[in-house]
């Protein structure tokens, strides 16, 4: 028998066999869909001062439903959003509403009410729902007020809002109720000894405006932002530096001084164009009147 022959013959079982293989895998293919999720998920990470916050929860929407008291009913643990349990990650350790929370990863509970919310920091982070929520594993426990809101928010939201060097509010979103959270982190006292450490080496190049300002802003040694942002306009002198330099005079009680800095602020702001320092010296000057 020769080889076109035997060719010939493995042909069509070669055919047939490889038909087989493509229906089935078509078959498979079309019995995967990926249907949209009814409540997506999602993650935000904030930055808040020197410490990294990420949540990760799923957000369901309202669809002409009663939402707190009625499908989230009040009284009962929610697990804050939709699917698996509302997942929040510290980087070090925070505050929430005064409460320390030691850095680490935990499940956001809360128990809704009409004029008063509980929310819960769990360390059973990686749970479904909120069915096997166990008390025994709260870290801990804070109450929260409501506050109505004119406009409905259609899909629930959590977001970060205020944020400053060393706070933020976390708040709770969802229909006609938002719920703020108060977070609060230690960066001063962290801040504070870098700074103090870098002022006293013999780094050639030095912070000198970024620490006058911080001193400034957090309450420190007035007289070492001073002379630090003087250091600052020996190296180059800006409009936007003048301006806190005054701010110092004038916390410090050097009226005129504060003065008279503020209107050379403003001199150097007009001709950089920047009449947003003009106006912020122009107030300074006449609180100080």
């Amino acid at each position: 028998m020769d080889n076109n022959m035997n060719i010939r013959r493995f042909s069509p079982l070669l055919a047939a066999t490889c038909s087989l293989i493509l229906s089935t895998a078509a078959q498979a293919e079309a019995g995967k869909v990926d249907f949209p999720a009814a409540s997506p998920a999602c993650t935000i990470k904030q930055r808040v001062g020197l410490t990294d916050i990420e949540v990760d929860y799923s957000r369901p929407s309202v669809k002409d439903r009663e939402i707190f008291g009625g499908m989230v009913p009040y009284g009962q643990v929610w697990r804050t959003g939709a699917n698996g349990a509302t997942k929040i990650v510290f980087s070090t350790a925070v505050k929430l509403n005064d409460k320390e929370i030691p850095a680490g990863t935990y499940g956001l509970f809360t128990i809704p009410g009409k004029d008063e919310w509980t929310v819960i920091i769990n360390k059973g982070a990686e749970q479904w729902g909120a069915y096997k929520y166990d008390e025994k594993a709260d870290l801990v426990r804070f109450k929260a007020t409501p506050i109505a809101i004119e406009k409905p928010v259609d899909t629930f939201t959590i977001e970060f809002n205020k944020i400053r060097d060393d706070s933020s509010f976390i708040n709770l979103i969802w229909d006609k109720v938002e719920v703020p959270i108060k977070l609060q982190v230690d960066i001063v006292d962290k801040l504070v000894a870098q700074i103090e450490a870098v002022m006293s080496s013999n780094e050639p190049k030095k912070p000198y405006f970024q620490a006058a300002m911080f001193y400034y802003n957090h309450g420190q040694d007035l007289q070492k932002a001073k002379k630090w942002v003087d250091l600052a306009l020996a190296e180059r002198e800006a409009h936007y530096m003048l301006y806190l330099k005054a701010e110092i005079l004038a916390k410090l009680g050097e009226k005129d001084a504060a003065i008279a800095t503020a209107k050379k602020s403003s001199e150097m702001a007009v001709k950089a164009n920047d009449l947003g320092y003009v106006k912020l010296n122009d107030d300074l000057i006449n609180s100080l009147k």
